[in-house]
């Protein structure tokens, strides 16, 4: 079977500005090969992260958006009908094993565990994915790696990776980035002036400061894109804001009085 490796690369280079030794621990957990999870809060930019990696590894990147519906057979392959009558087609994480891809399952916990137990065999010494229904065993190609991602705040215990899975893993952990950081990223992101961008950031902390009094999750980096995008694009400030960084993250009509309050301050 031909598979267009093409497709998997990342041709341009992702943004992405690091916050600490990161890049460095990635390259050197690639070298030897070893799995990596990451784990931080929702849109802190683990994602871009990984995809800026695969970019300066020049690697093929394949990645899989887990949820509550994801089976075994939609991550290592399945017999589907046809015409002819019936074909094997690989999954996205055998196709990865294959052709040395960087396989990168996001949010992982949001899989049921019989399914991510899949993975165990091409996390340690074997480096190998079974294929039951076909009866091949898939030898993972020399250059292929398996990276995983989770916000460990969020989950609850039904949603936790097992012992057995998270001990198979070097682990970063990441978080928002620093003011002026996360500001320059905003800028450097939407085009946006600086001032304004700092302005989003003091936002944003406000409302991650309510986190555990209130809201779950505070505003993401993600978001406060989002919200440099609308002003970028003629909304005024503050109704970016509620619109972009508020009204997302709750419903509670006291909290988001509190984050209309913040918003009001910050663009007084």
């Amino acid at each position: 079977m031909s598979i267009d490796i093409a497709q998997y690369r990342i041709a341009r280079e992702p943004f992405y500005r690091p916050q600490g030794d990161e890049v460095a621990l990635y390259e050197a957990a690639y070298a030897a090969r070893l799995p990596v999870m990451l784990k931080g809060p929702t849109g802190c930019g683990k994602s871009r992260f990984v995809e800026y990696m695969a970019w300066r590894l020049d690697r093929p990147l394949i990645t899989v958006a887990c949820n509550e519906d994801m089976t075994a057979s939609d991550l290592v392959g399945r017999y589907l009908l046809d015409r002819d009558g019936t074909r094997w087609l690989d999954g996205p994480l055998t196709v990865a094993a294959r052709i040395g891809a960087i396989c990168y399952l996001d949010e992982i916990v949001e899989a049921r565990q019989d399914t991510t137990v899949v993975i165990h065999p091409l996390t340690d010494h074997r480096r190998a994915l079974p294929l039951d229904k076909k009866g091949e065993l898939v030898a993972a190609h020399p250059d292929f790696q398996l990276a995983i991602s989770y916000n460990p705040g969020y989950q609850s215990l039904m949603k936790d990776l097992k012992p057995s899975t998270k001990q198979r893993f070097a682990a970063l952990d990441f978080d928002y980035p620093e003011a002026a950081l996360e500001a320059e990223i905003v800028a450097r992101e939407t085009g946006i002036d600086g001032e304004t961008a700092a302005r989003l950031v003091k936002v944003a902390q406000a409302a991650r400061n309510l986190k555990g009094h209130g809201l779950v999750e505070g505003a993401s980096t993600r978001l406060v894109v989002y919200a440099a995008e609308l002003i970028r694009r003629g909304v005024a400030p503050r109704a970016a804001c509620r619109a972009a960084m508020a009204r997302p993250i709750t419903d509670d009509a006291d909290i988001r009085a509190t984050l209309d309050h913040a918003v009001d301050a910050v663009f007084a």
